[in-house]
C-alpha cells in the first residue's frame, strides 16, 4: 500500500535532506540560529546524520505505514525541542516563526495523514 499524498512525505523528505546538506559545516546562517539558541556545539555533527535518516524514513514510510509514523510523530518532537530552544532563547525572529513552526505545521500535517492511513 502507498501512503497518500505520498507527495507530502517526499516533499518534505526532500526539504529534510536540503537541511542534512546545510547542516554539514554548517552554513553560516545555521551556525548563527544553532549559537543564537544556545544548542551545544558537540551535538552539530548529528544534525545531518539525523536530517539524513528522517528523509529516509519518510521515504520508505510511503510504501511502510509503521515508519512513516514513526518518523513523522519524531520530526514533530524534533520541532517542538526546537521551537522551544527558539523560545527559551528569546529568538522571536523568523527562525522561530518562519523556520521551526512552520515545519512543526508541515511535520503534524503528515502525522495526521499517517495516522489517518493507518
Amino acid at each position: 500500500m502507498v501512503i497518500n499524498p505520498w507527495w507530502l512525505f517526499a516533499g518534505l523528505a526532500a526539504v529534510q535532506l536540503g537541511d542534512a546538506a546545510l547542516c554539514v559545516g554548517p552554513v553560516g546562517f545555521v551556525r548563527a540560529c544553532l549559537d543564537d539558541v544556545g544548542f551545544p556545539r558537540r551535538y552539530w555533527g548529528w544534525l545531518p546524520v539525523v536530517k539524513t535518516a528522517s528523509a529516509a524514513g519518510l521515504i520508505v514510510g510511503i510504501w511502510f505505514l509503521p515508519l512513516a509514523v514513526l518518523t513523522t510523530a519524531a520530526l514533530v518532537v524534533y520541532f517542538l525541542v526546537a521551537i522551544s530552544l527558539h523560545l527559551g532563547a528569546k529568538d522571536y525572529g523568523r527562525n522561530l516563526f518562519l523556520n521551526a513552526t512552520g515545519m512543526l505545521a508541515l511535520c503534524t500535517s503528515a502525522l495526521l495523514v499517517a495516522l489517518h492511513a493507518a
